[in-house]
């Protein structure tokens, strides 16, 4: 059970580490990257590019030496042993998939040249596994220019997130978390858990706080929740101005939306002038550096609450078979994402019925919600592209007399924690 909490702990910081004009379309051969397949007669579809009656041929960049490689090498590690058991038991009707792979160093100049080799000379059919904020943030709208279907992006930066993706939009299938959607989920937390009516939130003016704070805005909007914000740098080690703003505003419940670098200051700031106020934070801070930095200052105050996106308890059946076809990565977290990103391509592709093509790709993982294998279902019905909508939840406390995060819930929804 230890080792689990601490791989679950672990899970938390992938975001951390992966955080640091329209051209005239013309018709031309169908599955070429910028054009529209004809409409046709079934029988007639040609298939998409890098389709092939013995294999598909899918591939992504990603940081596999440099700084980030310790991330990168065992994060395609988890694909390709995905793709192995696929391929080891027939294949998807009767299509091995290729992985090809093209080390970008964390690098978006690289990151760009790379994808434009994959899409345009390797003639892949899919991204599998997009990854590093700076390369994707770099290419999201290239990757939506080409018409490719990119399933999982190795961030939860805030151009990922859209209610209802058309047209160039659609292709993009984010599984990890997106920040917006956890602020979402945190406001659902405060009213489902906490019965919150007057929720209090700071949150850093960097993009993860922002993304944050617009999830939380929007989903207190919607539930006619009452929010006091106030905003503060990130990194900043003084928020006090921010926490007496809050304390003075007779809160129910804070959202601490904020990542690594200033939660600990916040929390600490909230303990020092008594705000005996429960707070709930991001996945990303569900770490024991966190834990740890925290624990003294709010003992008997108040209790910081974290959120998080899988469940490898109630998911032991996928953690073995994870175990067996990656032992040289059996514990390691970033090559269980690796193999989440390959379980959601292989879902949509099964989920396809005669000619394989970009649209009828994307029909299919539309069709219906899919489980992460260590983790909830993701919903893409209807142009969603919210990444995971299944949340649990602990808090900071002693796990066999050490700092770390209690399970305190499982994973919910926000219609389920509002009684929907």
């Amino acid at each position: 059970m230890k080792k689990i909490i601490a791989m679950l702990a672990s899970l938390a910081i992938v975001a951390s580490f992966a955080a640091c004009g329209a051209k005239e379309e013309t018709p031309e051969t169908p599955g070429t990257p910028g054009t529209e397949t004809p409409v046709e007669k079934p029988e007639d579809e040609e298939p998409a590019q890098g389709v092939f009656d013995d294999k598909i041929i899918v591939g992504n960049s990603a940081a596999t030496s440099g700084n980030y490689a310790p991330v990168g090498v065992p994060f395609n590690a988890g694909i390709e042993a995905y793709f192995k058991m696929i391929n080891e038991a027939g294949g998807v009707n009767g299509r091995k998939i290729e992985f090809k792979h093209i080390d970008d160093e964390f690098d978006p100049v690289k990151g760009k040249a790379a994808l434009s080799t994959l899409v345009e000379d390797d003639k892949i059919f899919a991204l599998v596994g997009h990854f590093g904020t700076p390369v994707v943030g770099a290419t999201i709208e290239d990757v939506k220019e080409y018409g490719i279907p990119a399933v999982y992006f190795a961030t939860g930066i805030g151009q990922l997130y859209n209610d209802k993706a058309e047209g160039k939009d659609r292709g993009i299938f984010p599984v990890q978390p997106i920040y917006q959607t956890e602020g979402q989920i945190m406001v659902a937390r405060a009213v489902g858990d906490f019965e919150a009516k007057k929720i209090g939130v700071i949150y850093t003016n960097d993009d993860a706080g922002k993304d944050l704070f617009a999830g939380v805005e929007a989903k207190a909007k919607e539930l006619g929740v009452e929010i006091v914000a106030e905003q503060v740098a990130a990194g900043a080690t003084d928020v006090s101005s921010a926490v007496t703003s809050i304390k003075n505003a007779n809160v129910d419940f804070i959202i601490g939306a904020a990542i690594q670098a200033t939660i600990p200051t916040i929390v600490k700031e909230l303990a020092a002038q008594n705000v005996n106020k429960d707070l709930i934070t991001t996945y990303v801070n569900v770490s024991p550096v966190i834990s740890e930095a925290v624990i003294n200052e709010i003992n008997g105050k108040f209790d910081v609450y974290g959120l998080g996106w899988v469940d490898l308890v109630e998911n032991a059946d996928s953690l073995a078979a994870f175990a067996e076809w990656a032992p040289d990565y059996a514990t390691n977290v970033y090559a269980m994402t690796g193999w989440i990103a390959g379980h959601f391509f292989v879902e949509g592709l099964k989920r396809v019925e005669g000619t394989v093509t970009w649209d009828k790709y994307m029909d299919a993982l539309e069709s219906a919600p899919i489980k992460n294998p260590f983790g909830g279902v993701i919903n893409y019905a209807g142009g969603l592209r919210a990444g995971t909508q299944e949340m649990n939840l602990s808090k900071v406390g002693l796990v066999e007399n050490a700092p770390g995060w209690v399970p305190v819930d499982g994973l919910q929804s926000m219609d389920s924690l509002l009684g929907k």
